[in-house]
Formats: C-alpha cells, sequence, structure tokens
C-alpha cells in the first residue's frame, strides 16, 4: 500500500518562559538547585519531534533527577506553547520510560489549553512524574534528554457552547468561580 505525505498543519509555536519566570519556578521545586538556575534556563532546548514520521515532540529534562520507586518529582520545563485556536496540546510519558519503569504523569495526560499561553505564569508547562515502577527498578532523568512528548490536536464544541470567560490562572483555573 502506498500513501501520498502530506506535510501536518502547522499550528503552534513553542518559546521559553522569561528567565524571572522559570528561575523562580525552578528555585521552588529544586531549591537546592536554585543558584544554577540561570545556567540551566541558558541551556534548556525547545521541544522537537525525533524523526520525520513523529507526532510527539520531545520535552527534555532541565536537571539530572533520579526516581526510587514511589517517588515524585514537578518539572519546571522553562516552556510555553502558542497554538492557533481550537487547538490543544496534550502531554504523555515518552513511551519507552512507561514501558520500562512505569514512569507517569500524575495527572496522567496533561491537558495544555491555547489560551493557557496567555496566564499570569506565562503558560509555563509544568510536569509531575512518578515513578510508578512494580519491580523496584529507579529511574534516572538526565539533563538535556527527552521524558515527555507533547502532541497537538484539533478539537471541537458544542453547539450550545456559549463560554466567554478567559483564562487568569494556571493548574485548575478554568474550575475556579
Amino acid at each position: 500500500m502506498e500513501f501520498e505525505y502530506q506535510s501536518p498543519p502547522r499550528v503552534a509555536k513553542f518559546s521559553k518562559v522569561t528567565k524571572e519566570r522559570f528561575m523562580a519556578d525552578f528555585a521552588d521545586a529544586f531549591p537546592d538547585e536554585a543558584g544554577r538556575a540561570g545556567e540551566i534556563y541558558e541551556n534548556l532546548r525547545l521541544p522537537a519531534r525525533a524523526t520525520f514520521g513523529s507526532a510527539g515532540y520531545d520535552f527534555f529534562m532541565p536537571v539530572t533527577v533520579e526516581l526510587a520507586p514511589g517517588e515524585t518529582v514537578k518539572i519546571p520545563t522553562g516552556i510555553r506553547a502558542e497554538m492557533a485556536p481550537c487547538y490543544v496540546l496534550l502531554l504523555f510519558p515518552r513511551s519507552g520510560l512507561g514501558f520500562r519503569y512505569r514512569l507517569q504523569l500524575n495527572n496522567t495526560v496533561g491537558v495544555i489549553d491555547s489560551d493557557y499561553f496567555f496566564s499570569d505564569n506565562e503558560g509555563h508547562i509544568f510536569a509531575k512524574v512518578t515513578n510508578d515502577s512494580k519491580e523496584g527498578k529507579s529511574v534516572t532523568l538526565t539533563a538535556d534528554t527527552g521524558f515527555m512528548q507533547g502532541i497537538f490536536l484539533p478539537y471541537g464544541i458544542t453547539v450550545e457552547d456559549a463560554v466567554s470567560e478567559k483564562r487568569n490562572g494556571g493548574f485548575g483555573s478554568t474550575t475556579k468561580k
């Protein structure tokens, strides 16, 4: 069977949050390494696809972290995503890490809405991951290596939807009234 290649639509752009935003969020997540936050920020890589046929954009670790079974870490990626309306960025663990170590995102699938980019926190994308190994395996997430992947997908709304509220916040802010 032969398929004709069609280039996927270009619907988003990754960028770094400001250095000040990253340094504050990094110090909160890794207080023992806060002194290195500026250097770490300079070395952050934007998410990237690994191959021509990859759907997912790999997000890279800002620092090296070792997780024993049952341990959790909050990771400030330093990344934000500006995307076209009617698109969402879904985040998943890289499949190899999930398969070998049961590395999981604590919210199972991260959902980054298009309006998150405009939040007070600059749309800073975080990940909270847990080594859920049932085989006693520790996992090392090495700085500058992929640990999760993001996929942009279109979405629709219901016919009767009349939402006009605007976001101003991060996690859980769309349910706060």
